[in-house]
């Protein structure tokens, strides 16, 4: 029995699959950054679930959205910046949610 390994298509999906994930945190660390540059700083709320390692309080949730809050009024953009920045930002939540599809895609499809 003789094992051949074609190493050049080896390397063209380890290359694809470094760039497709460059892409993906890009795109999303991009998104959240203009998020927050719009003053929309994602604050989740408290939920219960029972196998969490770690779960905040309701008191550390308010604590978490007054300081959301008093940075977006230290903002130093116009409302025009902090809308660029908002469009922005799910423009690049898209972008990443279509290399995540365009993943899917080549996977179940085969090509």
């Amino acid at each position: 029995m003789n094992v051949s390994i074609d190493w050049f298509a080896f390397v063209q999906v380890f290359g694809a699959a470094i760039a497709g994930a460059v892409l993906v945190v890009g795109f999303y660390a991009l998104g959240l950054r203009m998020l927050v540059r719009a003053g929309r700083v994602p604050v989740v709320t408290p939920a219960e679930f029972t196998d969490a390692i770690a779960v905040i309080s309701e008191k550390q949730a308010r604590r978490h959205a007054k300081a959301a809050a008093k940075a977006a009024k230290k903002n130093p953009l116009t409302a025009g910046q902090k809308r660029i920045a908002l469009v922005t930002a799910y423009a690049a939540f898209t972008l990443c949610g279509l290399a995540v599809l365009g993943g899917i895609i080549l996977i179940v499809a085969g090509r």
